[in-house]
């Protein structure tokens, strides 16, 4: 038995009727009917669960924004505490410009009050009796603390940058340099001074040769006259020489200074080797540097210098490095 529904054509296969009537087999209609059912019972659940996650996506959305409005703010705090500390640094930027521009003309005003303190203690260091006068009284120990925290000062700011002692001979540490190494090689110059030096005077020795090997050729030859005629007169103690001897690097340090290019170094360098070479003990702990070729090719190519005096201690000092390798 046949049921007709109102509608469109539910199957191609079905026989049109009259009008606007469609005949469909009643398993279709149970099948469309069953259909409806389901849509009945699950389309609430799905429009509850479209709700639900509707609901679900609004707290999140709630919650986000929260959040957002949180790292807002604390955005807006940040940036504040960095404006308040930019602003903070360049005022301390500015301070400590200020500080550095006032330290330096500190600086520059205890360099040249030392500069002429050291000036007048160089000038009255050339009297014997001074020099007396100031071991008898218990004033070099102070001095020669002084005096050698300077010259490792200065050596440590060579070895740090040699702009140091490149830019102006005539600065203010400069010249207080070379008055305090001027004043050593007067003290050292007197028989009790250069005593004093001898046993109580390591570090400052140490720093004068190491000054010596800080610096260029060519550069600041009356620094280098001073250093080298302060460690001559050591060196006239037998106590003096043994200790410079017991540095390894004495001999490269004269090699180096034997080719500086003035000829006043040179000549002092020279006159510190004679010293060496007539002490035996001094031959013991140094014998082999003595005797390297390279050496004696130094002080050779000096004995052609235009400088009579030089050329006269090159070739004094050229036979006693022959006699000494005969020796040997």
């Amino acid at each position: 038995m046949a049921v007709v529904v109102t509608g469109k054509r539910l199957d191609q296969n079905h026989s049109r009727t009259k009008g606007s009537f469609v005949r469909v087999r009643r398993t279709d209609l149970e099948k469309l009917t069953t259909e409806v059912m389901q849509l009945r019972e699950f389309l609430p659940r799905v429009l509850n669960g479209l709700c639900v996650d509707k609901e679900h996506l609004g707290h999140e959305q709630e919650q986000l924004r929260q959040e957002c409005l949180h790292l807002q703010s604390r955005l807006d705090a940040v940036q504040s505490e960095c404006q308040r500390e930019r602003e903070e640094k360049l005022l301390l930027r500015d301070q400590l410009w200020q500080s550095g521009s006032e330290l330096q003309q500190q600086a520059d005003f205890c360099s040249a009050v030392g500069s002429a303190a050291c000036s007048l203690l160089w000038s009255c260091s050339s009297r014997e009796d001074s020099v007396t006068a100031w071991l008898a009284h218990g004033k070099l120990q102070s001095f020669l603390i002084v005096a050698s925290q300077t010259l490792e000062s200065f050596v440590k700011s060579l070895d740090d940058d040699m702009k140091t002692l490149t830019e102006d001979p005539n600065s203010s540490e400069h010249q207080f340099v070379l008055a305090l190494v001027g004043t050593i090689t007067n003290i050292a110059a007197v028989a009790c001074g250069r005593d004093f030096l001898s046993s109580s005077g390591h570090v400052l020795l140490d720093a004068l040769m190491k000054l010596l090997e800080l610096m260029k050729p060519g550069v600041f030859p009356s620094l280098k006259v001073l250093s080298l005629m302060a460690l001559y007169n050591v060196s006239i103690s037998v106590k003096g020489l043994q200790y410079m001897s017991e540095n390894k690097g004495l001999v490269p340090l004269i090699w180096t200074l034997l080719d500086d290019g003035h000829w006043e170094v040179c000549h002092h360098c020279l006159r510190l080797l004679q010293s060496v070479l007539l002490e035996e003990e001094a031959l013991l702990l140094l014998g082999s540097s003595l005797l390297n070729p390279d050496l004696r090719v130094r002080v050779s190519r000096l004995t052609s210098s235009v400088q009579p005096s030089l050329r006269a201690a090159a070739l004094q000092t050229l036979e006693d490095l022959q006699a000494l390798q005969q020796d040997q």
